[in-house]
């Protein structure tokens, strides 16, 4: 053997040693490398503990003192935990379903009218709920449903602990009003800059400097909540601009999770980035009760002063008449009461109230009118000091000295400023306006507006701006230029207290006119000045009469009729009662239903015979509506009317019963329990069906033992089924859709289409196969896939689906269509495809 064969050989058998080694070290390797990764996280884990722990401290404190009372008190003092209304579970071919209840039998989901979802007590989620799945959230709500305390409660729970992500991490909250971040961010740069920044205007010098890497890490690792308040304040433009950045945050750091705001009908941008909009639930009788009691009990130990009231009366005295109050007139009224301030009882007094409460001393209103009517024209809620002066300047408003010296008394003390300095909110005098040069720096310092840090000002809150800008909107025949703006919040606040405080016949009557399918928008714009309204207010009939058209038009999908009974509801008109109970005796089951919905919503007894009477109809919508209606309603002989149905109705009516008086705390819960051990088989499979509603440890508890121990199967197997349910994650929380190519059912639909889907296919022209071809399931399931891709042939297929004679359908076909409008993309009309 030669010496090239021997070394041949010798490297030949090292080589084999080495992969071996290799290979049996290579475990190791991965172990000491992964060993070196973790110890490398650790340590900016140490390096950044400190700047997480004082950046929770921070924004713990800057979320409790985001709400209207804190001045007085912490958030959590008369913290109501907000509920967002469940919209209907997401259907999926071939994976199990819920079972259908009550409310998805008989109660349309109109989440841009959410108090019959309050009355009827439809299914909920928590906030946490809401950002457990791996969708970005928008909460949605009218100005003063209660938004930016939702926001400011989530990042007070995040910042203590409180929210695990989906990715493993607990959430770091960063919480931000709009006028906090420098927008628009350039694209050129890190998206994540316009955080850093935002962060770093509250941090110390010393954690400033460790800030950017740890926001960084934590966008990148999965923890970062970005809760970003103030989109539903903003015009359209401004809400372009943020939602391009949103879009720029979710490419660059797609782990990271975004939860904003907005205004219903107004989420431009949003649903095409994948947001999921949720409504708030509005407060019922028993969150009322709550608030008012804690309230009373904050005020006491935190207010200082003569407190000569019994408590308890003036909370009973509070209670009454609440129902159609948001949470942000609730405290304006509860704070009116406890403070002995009030104006008057109307919602109109309740602001006027607080206005005056935090307007400079010896400001007058026709200057605040004109700030706010200039912040609503220019479409700008977020202004520029130096433009307001000049907006101000433009009417000669100038140093009004009284103001900066108020006279001495004898006792050396400042005196009571005179009548002519005192604030009144009332009609308006532009060219009476008394000067003032520090107008704004003075509103600041009251706290009427509010300073940031980029300089920027904004009013403390848009129902302030709205009802002063609608006055002066008025006065100075502003109304078509207003009316001329694209639709945003500002706009629509202002046009309501135009309605309340002016004569607003013009502006209605046009609005009418426009209103068209497939959503007549405008006709429900028209619908939500009612309540504040002047009763002899010119236009009321003819919004009436829209109204009345729309609920009764044939062949129109149920929830914008049933919009059209909600806005009869929340106008308060005492006339509802009796149209309500003449549409109960129509032949009409799709308008029976709705009005039974309506009778009990306003509590009207004197329907409880006719509702009795539609039991006996034919179409189990209208029966379990009217269960419904006869439980809201809640008079003896109405809960009597349900229990006999429980006892002696088929089978469906026992269930439509149970679950109707689940919504009964005081006799339903009762009824439900006696039943629950009643001999009668039907009875207890129906009381299951209620106890499944009842969201009490106790009902759960009797499911829990009505599973094992009754001696009927089909008792257990029920009782096992809604215990299984209960326990299993909410499958109303939103889930991320997966990619069309990685979407079991489209790919089955695909295959016997004999198609396939590539790799980042959005497989439009598939889903709108799908959705007009396919099985109720299959079609149902093509919707949220559908409405992000807002096309002309989508919008027409979506069009068909509301018109078709499919219920789930149509519901779901319209709502999308809704969701694609508030989006910012114009319809056209569905004549357009030979419908409508």
């Amino acid at each position: 053997m030669d010496n090239t064969t021997l070394a041949f050989l010798i490297g030949f058998a090292m080589g084999i040693a080495t992969t071996i080694l290799l290979g049996r070290a290579r475990p190791l390797l991965k172990q000491i490398r992964e060993n070196a990764r973790e110890r490398r996280v650790e340590a900016k884990i140490r390096r950044s503990s400190g700047v997480e722990e004082n950046h929770r401290r921070l924004t713990l404190r800057r979320a409790q003192g985001m709400h209207l009372a804190a001045q007085l008190f912490p958030l959590d003092e008369i913290l109501q935990e907000p509920r967002l209304i469940a919209p209907p579970a997401p259907v999926e071919p071939g994976a199990a379903t819920i079972q259908e209840d009550i409310i998805s039998q008989a109660l349309p989901y109109i989440p841009d009218w959410p108090k019959l979802a309050t009355i009827y007590r439809a299914p909920t989620l928590g906030l946490a709920e809401a950002i457990s799945g791996d969708e970005n959230v928008v909460i949605v709500g009218a100005a003063g449903a209660g938004k930016t305390v939702a926001l400011a409660h989530l990042a007070s729970l995040a910042a203590n602990l409180k929210i695990p992500l989906r990715t493993g991490r607990l959430a770091i909250p960063y919480h931000y009003h709009i006028a906090d971040l420098g927008l628009p961010h350039d694209p050129t740069r890190d998206p994540l800059t316009v955080v850093v920044n935002a962060a770093s205007e509250r941090a110390s010098l010393l954690d400033s400097r460790k800030l950017p890497d740890f926001v960084k890490t934590s966008f990148t690792d999965g923890a970062a909540l970005l809760l970003v308040d103030g989109f539903d304040e903003v015009d359209p433009k401004t809400q372009n601009d943020i939602a391009a950045w949103f879009r720029a945050l979710m490419e660059t750091y797609p782990a990271s999770r975004i939860v904003t705001t907005a205004a219903p009908n107004q989420l431009n941008g949003l649903v095409g980035l994948g947001f999921h909009p949720f409504a708030l639930m509005t407060w019922d009788a028993r969150v009322i009760s709550n608030f008012i009691r804690q309230w009373g009990e904050a005020w006491t130990h935190n207010v200082q002063g003569n407190w000569n009231i019994d408590p308890l009366l003036l909370n009973e005295w509070l209670a009454l008449d609440n129902t159609s109050l948001t949470p942000f007139e609730l405290t304006l009224k509860t704070w009116g009461g406890y403070a002995g301030d009030s104006l008057g009882s109307r919602v109109l007094d309740f602001i006027a109230t607080h206005l005056r409460r935090v307007a400079p001393t010896g400001t007058p209103v026709a200057a605040l009118e004109l700030l706010a009517m200039q912040v609503i024209l220019t479409s700008q809620p977020i202004f520029d000091p130096r433009k307001a002066r000049a907006w101000v300047r433009q009417y000669d408003i100038v140093e009004d000295q009284s103001a900066e010296a108020p006279t001495k008394g004898d006792d050396s003390q400042p005196a009571p400023p005179a009548e002519s300095q005192k604030i009144r909110i009332k009609k308006s005098k532009a060219a009476a306006a008394i000067p003032s040069y520090g107008l704004l720096g003075k509103m600041v310092e009251s706290g009427l507006l509010v300073l940031h840090s980029n300089e920027k000002m904004r009013f403390l809150h848009p129902v302030f701006n709205g009802y002063l800008a609608g006055q002066a909107v008025g006065d100075n025949n502003a109304d078509a230029t207003l009316l001329a703006q694209p639709d945003w919040d500002g706009k629509t606040i202002t046009l309501h207290y135009l309605a309340a405080r002016t004569d607003a016949s013009n502006v209605a009557e046009t609005l009418l006119k426009q209103s068209d399918l497939p959503l007549h928008a405008p006709t429900f714009v028209v619908a939500r000045w009612l309540r504040d309204a002047p009763k002899n207010a010119k236009w009321r009939a003819k919004a009436f009469a829209s109204l009345l058209s729309i609920l009764q038009a044939k062949d129109q999908p149920i929830p914008l009729r049933a919009k059209a009974m909600a806005a009869f509801v929340a106008s308060g008109d005492p006339g509802a009662a009796t149209l309500f109970r003449q549409l109960l005796t129509s032949r009409s089951f799709e308008v029976i239903p709705l009005a039974a919905l309506g009778s009990g919503a306003i509590r009207d007894r004197k329907a409880v015979p006719i509702l009795e009477e539609v039991l006996q109809a034919p179409v189990s919508a209208a029966r379990s509506a009217a269960c419904l209606a006869l439980v809201a309603i809640g008079v003896d002989n109405a809960i009597e009317v349900v229990a006999r149905a429980l006892l002696q109705g088929d089978d469906e009516l026992r269930r439509a019963a149970a679950q109707a008086l689940a919504n009964d705390p005081a006799q339903g819960y009762e009824i439900l329990r006696e039943g629950a051990d009643h001999a009668d088989i039907m009875v207890r499979r129906a009381v299951v069906h209620g106890l499944s509603r009842v969201e009490q440890p106790w009902a759960f508890e009797k499911l829990q033992s009505m599973q094992t121990d009754d001696d009927q199967w089909a008792v257990r197997n029920l009782a096992q089924q809604y215990v299984e349910e209960i326990s299993r994650r909410n499958p109303r929380a939103p889930k991320k859709l997966t990619p069309p190519s990685e979407t079991p059912w489209l790919i089955e639909f695909a295959s016997k289409q004999g198609v396939g889907i590539p790799s980042g296919d959005p497989a439009i022209n598939l889903l709108i196969t799908a959705f007009k071809y396919g099985a109720l399931e299959e079609r149902l399931a093509a919707i949220p896939y559908l409405k992000r891709n807002m096309s002309e042939g989508v919008i027409g297929a979506l069009y068909n689906g509301i018109y078709s004679e499919e219920r789930d359908v149509s519901t779901a076909a319209f709502l999308a269509i809704q969701e694609i409008a508030a989006n910012g993309t114009p319809l056209p009309h569905p004549n357009q495809f030979g419908l409508g």
